[in-house]
Order: structure tokens, then sequence, then C-alpha cells
């Protein structure tokens, strides 16, 4: 048996940050693993230019996700004023780039996902229970604002940790219901319920069948440098009666 921390993330607005170009910033369906352990670190009160705790943190723990609700895109417009690209100046400050004699417009593009949901499955390397209720404490009263993926995407709900004992991470997931009851409860519109349950996970005999595996850009190599290096993330979709064996959305 497994030790499996789960939790719940729900906003109106989420932002999963994939490879940005230039200046548009597509965002996933699903919440990448920097933005999950960037949450959990946030909880914990490391800050950003603690590195070698943020690969501490990368480096003991896997990441899974049940994307109980799919969202719809959202893509917002922006229009920044930056001073011309030049060897001579170097601006340190957006108040620098600001105080330039010459300014331009740029316009770039941001996504967002409105009224996802998924449950997330966090789980050590060496199984160490100890370790998930240290953070569970640390999700229930963070040290540091929790948002999901950008400052302005603040949660609408708890993430109500659960340490669950399991056989594998599906039925760790079967075991944590989803937030559609408390959406239902609290929204003036009940939000469409997808036909199927999707799961994306690394690294283990999860108890579900992998329908398809590719490579994800999003494990912490280094925050100073903002680098990250490669890893193999799996998915599989199932029915959503099935996927939570009770028959109940």
């Amino acid at each position: 048996m497994k030790h499996y921390l789960l939790l719940r993330l729900y906003g109106p607005m989420a932002s999963w940050g994939d490879t940005a170009v230039g200046d548009f910033r597509p965002s996933h369906s699903h919440p990448s693993r920097t933005a999950v352990l960037g949450l959990l670190a946030a909880a914990l009160g490391i800050r950003r230019n603690e590195e070698d705790k943020l690969l501490w943190l990368d480096q003991m723990v896997n990441v899974a996700i049940r994307l109980d609700l799919t969202g719809e895109m959202l893509r917002d417009y922006h229009t920044i004023q930056v001073p011309p690209e030049s060897k001579k100046n170097r601006y340190y400050t957006r108040a620098d780039e600001l105080n330039s004699e010459k300014l331009h417009t740029i316009i770039s593009q941001r996504d967002y996902r409105t009224d996802s949901a998924a449950s997330v499955a966090l789980y050590s390397h060496e199984n160490d229970k100890t370790v998930l209720e240290q953070w569970q404490t640390a999700l229930r009263k963070p040290a540091l604002p929790l948002y999901l993926g950008r400052k302005s995407c603040p949660l609408a709900l708890p993430v109500d940790p659960v340490i669950i004992e399991a056989d594998n991470l599906k039925s760790a997931f079967d075991g944590y219901p989803d937030c559609s009851t408390q959406l239902d409860a609290l929204c003036h519109h009940r939000i469409p319920k997808p036909d199927s349950v999707q799961y994306y996970w690394e690294g283990e005999d999860a108890g579900l069948i992998s329908q398809m595996s590719y490579p994800r850009h999003d494990r912490l190599q280094s925050r100073k440098r903002w680098q990250f290096s490669t890893r193999i993330e799996y998915y599989a979709a199932y029915p959503a009666v099935a996927a939570h064996g009770s028959g109940k959305e």
C-alpha cells in the first residue's frame, strides 16, 4: 500500500503555462508539474530564489492529475509599452523600461482555462507519510498566497488536502470525490460535466491503462535561470461513471 496526498484545484480562471514563444503565452488544459510544485512550495513558505529547496521538492515527489472539469479556453489580449531593443541600454526593472525616452506598443496574448477543476495526487518516492503530513498541514494553512498558475487566478474553493492509503493511483483518486456537489450548491447554474474523466501521471504503475504518452517540458532544472527539463507524461480517459466507480459524477 502507498500513501497519497490528494487535493483539489478550482477557480474561475487558471493558467497552466506551456512553452512560450514570442508574445504568446499558451495554457495547457490541466495543471503542469511546475505549477503544482510551485503551489506546494508557496504553502511551505519556499520563495522563488531558494533554488536548493525548490530542487529538493522537485526530486521528492511525483505528481498525478485527474481532470474533473475541462472548462473552456479564454484568450486575453494585452497591450504593453516597451522600449526598443538596444545593446547600449539595459533595463533592470519595469520602471527602467517605462522611463525610457522612446516607447512603442506590442500586443501579447495570454490563454486561461475558465471553470476547470482538477484533483491532484502527490506521492513521495520513498512512500514517506510523515512528509505528506507536513505538506498537508502547510496546504491547510499556507505560508504564502496560493494561486492557479498566475497571481490573477485565485482559488475559489479550499484545496481540501487528504491523505489516502491505496494500492495505486486509480484507487486513491476513486477515494477522493470531485468538487461537483460543492459547485452546484454555490453556482446559480450547473457547470456542464464532461462525458469522460482524464488522468495524467508519471513514473509508476498507476492502475490505469495508458492510452498515450508524450514529453512535457515542465520539470524544474534551474529556477534562477528559468530552465526546465523534459519528462514523460502518461494519459488515459475513462467514462465519467466508470471513472468514479459509484455511478455518481
